[in-house]
């Protein structure tokens, strides 16, 4: 390609192409479209990629993405919210995908991401040791289980189940419900299908 194109060209395509997704056909369109396009395109984009690291990070709290000028995610510190009840997720885009159901009222906890031995990713790459203090800290009485319905999503479901058992506390553990087909993410699943699945949870 580099003999075809010029160097810059295939440094963008080189580039896109690593974004998760993104296959070498779709690299290059993405590139010739910026190629395209007005400037002040381009310059927003990179600005607002240059400024993702100084200005997101993650709630001390419940490790959900919040603006850096922030102390606690809103999610958490909203009084309105019930910090009795913890929704544990891999990813801070399965809140987005819960919250559009508008049917849960509690807080959130990130694990940042699931347990996988052929990646490398155990529990102790995980937010399990916050968790288990939150649940003790805030009187948590509910813990609901919304890993993804996966092989990994599950292993850490089954994982934390017998985590928190053995740490002794007393809580009440719930799954979501089957709603949501196995091998779909969150961030993915249908806003019908997690209302179902949130409304239909039941006991782990």
């Amino acid at each position: 390609m580099s003999q075809l194109l010029p160097l810059a060209l295939v440094n963008a395509i080189d580039e896109l192409g690593r974004l998760p997704g993104v296959g070498s056909r779709t690299a290059e369109r993405y590139a010739y479209f910026l190629l395209r396009a007005d400037h002040h395109i381009n310059e927003n984009i990179a600005s607002a990629i240059s400024k993702l690291h100084s200005g997101v990070k993650d709630c001390p709290v419940t490790f959900a993405l919040i603006d850096a000028s922030e102390d606690l995610s809103e999610l958490y510190s909203d009084p309105s919210r019930d910090k009795t009840t913890i929704a544990v997720v891999e990813e801070p885009l399965d809140i987005i995908a819960l919250e559009r159901t508008g049917k849960y009222k509690g807080t959130y906890h990130v694990l940042g991401g699931a347990i996988s031995p052929i990646d490398g990713i155990g529990p102790d790459q995980l937010h399990i040791p916050e968790l288990i203090n939150r649940i003790k800290n805030d009187n948590v009485q509910e813990v609901i289980i919304a890993t993804n319905a996966s092989v990994e999503g599950e292993s850490t479901a089954l994982f934390l189940q017998r985590h928190i058992i053995d740490s002794g506390i007393t809580v009440k553990l719930t799954r979501l419900a089957r709603g949501i087909p196995v091998g779909v993410d969150l961030e993915y699943a249908g806003q019908i299908t997690l209302t179902h699945a949130l409304e239909g949870r039941g006991a782990f």
